[in-house]
């Protein structure tokens, strides 16, 4: 690559509002939080996803609490949800501080099964990218999937350690900024796997996420907080089924991509009710 330089064209406080430590959550809102729950599906080979009631009641309670007005939407089709997704980016997120998207469905290799039919996990994101959602620009855009990504299971290894075995919406006109920052997308297992869910309990991902949404929400930064996440899927779940060896004491790690340039935290915000025209 040739005739690269650096420039900037910023002045001073254009500079400071970009070069903070930490996103801006002090908007009027926290922001609106989706949360697209299929259960079941049209094609017979796609087995109801039992136990998904309990990732979705405790994500809501749990979004809720840190300031999200959340709104589920239950077994849409692609063209509902794209809809939906479509028209959440369209709206105006200037008094917001980000938004949140949780997709808990089926999947593979990168898609995601709507009722009916798959969509690409782009198909979520892209329209939120700066360009598209301007009010959204510079502010946090959150997605977590809880799909499988694929058909391997990982059947996990043995670490022997014997020592231890007894025991704001500022669109920076003076600047070029990258139209796709600001994103992190969460999954619950790497590109290529299974993901696991308990039919009573729901899935490992989601219950380790709201445990530690509910110890750590307000007070830790979000990556951070993902790590734990991740460190909990890891450690305390593992596949029981003796019947079918292909699919017993298998494990689980989780993936996350992210192009968040801040530190993200959600630090208490009063719960006051605004109006929510996607639903009206």
């Amino acid at each position: 690559m040739t005739n690269v330089r650096k420039r900037s064209g910023c002045d001073s406080g254009i500079i400071a509002d970009i070069v903070s430590v930490a996103y801006k959550m002090t908007h009027k809102y926290r922001g609106r939080a989706l949360i697209f729950n299929n259960e079941h599906f049209d094609d017979i080979n796609l087995s109801p996803r039992m136990g998904t009631h309990m990732d979705s009641e405790r994500l809501e309670k749990e979004l809720q609490r840190l300031g999200f007005k959340v709104r589920e939407y239950m077994d849409y089709t692609k063209k509902d949800i794209l809809s939906k997704i479509k028209k959440t980016a369209a709206r105006d997120h200037s008094e917001y501080d980000c938004v949140w998207i949780a997709i808990l469905s089926h999947g593979k290799n990168g898609y995601i099964h709507a009722r009916d039919a798959l969509y690409s996990v782009e198909d979520i994101w892209r329209p939120f990218a700066e360009d598209k959602c301007p009010t959204l620009a510079g502010k946090p855009k959150l997605f977590f999937i809880q799909a499988c990504q694929g058909d391997r299971t990982d059947p996990g290894y043995p670490l022997l350690q014997p020592e231890m075995m007894d025991n704001e919406t500022s669109s920076f006109m003076c600047c070029r900024m990258p139209m796709c920052k600001d994103f992190l997308i969460a999954f619950s297992t790497l590109p290529g796997f299974c993901s696991w869910r308990n039919t009573l309990d729901g899935s490992w991902f989601i219950q380790s996420l709201c445990e530690e949404l509910a110890l750590k929400g307000s007070s830790s930064h979000l990556l951070t907080l993902l790590s734990s996440v991740a460190g909990r899927v890891a450690f305390n779940f593992e596949s029981y089924n003796p019947s079918n060896p292909t699919m017993h004491q298998k494990k689980q790690i989780t993936f996350t991509m992210s192009t968040l340039t801040r530190i993200l935290c959600f630090p208490d915000k009063s719960s006051e009710e605004f109006n929510d025209e996607l639903d009206k």
